[in-house]
């Protein structure tokens, strides 16, 4: 497998601002400090991951198309699996309406082959062990789990518009019905 590269692969990206290319090499920060919350309207920074089925996804792949980039924590975990299979449920609705799907978290890809086995994910799932994309896309943070503070990934979807720019920014989501808040809040028919 060839190393993660990030950057703008894309000649048609959307015109203003351009965001710096994420290095899929940054190393991981050492205070709770992480990159900006995207909001609507930003220029979604470009990224290249290696995915569960050994090859890469990219933001550039999706250009002229809607994409959900949804942050998850950890594959094979209770809320991480009802996220992804709801995803998974509701597919061939969401296609229909012109938006693909990527999951991103922090696990290796070997990982993710197995949680995509075993729940029939048909989406790819993008490895981002070094969290370089997480931080510019601003999931990744400081958390509260049960009561302890810890540097993580902060449950969050992106939505990409057809021209590379956010049309709809969500941090901290809970996992359970999310997909189905984020289908109405996007006009996805259920």
């Amino acid at each position: 497998m060839s190393e993660p590269t990030t950057g703008a692969e894309s000649a048609d990206a959307a015109p203003g601002p351009t965001p710096p290319p994420v290095s899929a090499t940054t190393p991981a920060p050492t205070t709770t400090s992480t990159g900006r919350r995207l909001q609507e309207g930003d220029v979604a920074p470009a990224f290249t991951l290696p995915t569960a089925g050994g090859g890469e996804v990219s933001l550039a792949s999706y250009a002229g198309r809607s994409v959900v980039v949804y942050f998850y924590p950890s594959a094979m975990t209770p809320g991480c699996t009802t996220q992804a299979v709801d995803f998974r449920d509701s597919l061939e609705e969401w296609r229909g309406a012109g938006f693909d799907v990527v999951g991103v978290s922090p696990d290796a890809p070997e990982r993710l082959v197995r949680f995509a086995e075993k729940e029939g994910l048909t989406f790819p799932l993008a490895s981002d062990v070094d969290h370089a994309v997480l931080e510019a896309y601003g999931a990744w943070g400081e958390k509260s789990t049960y009561g302890r503070l810890s540097l993580g990934v902060i449950r969050s979807t992106v939505v990409v518009g057809p021209d590379g720019r956010v049309v709809h920014a969500s941090y901290g989501v809970k996992a359970k019905d999310h997909v189905a808040r984020l289908r109405r809040a996007l006009g996805v028919d259920a």
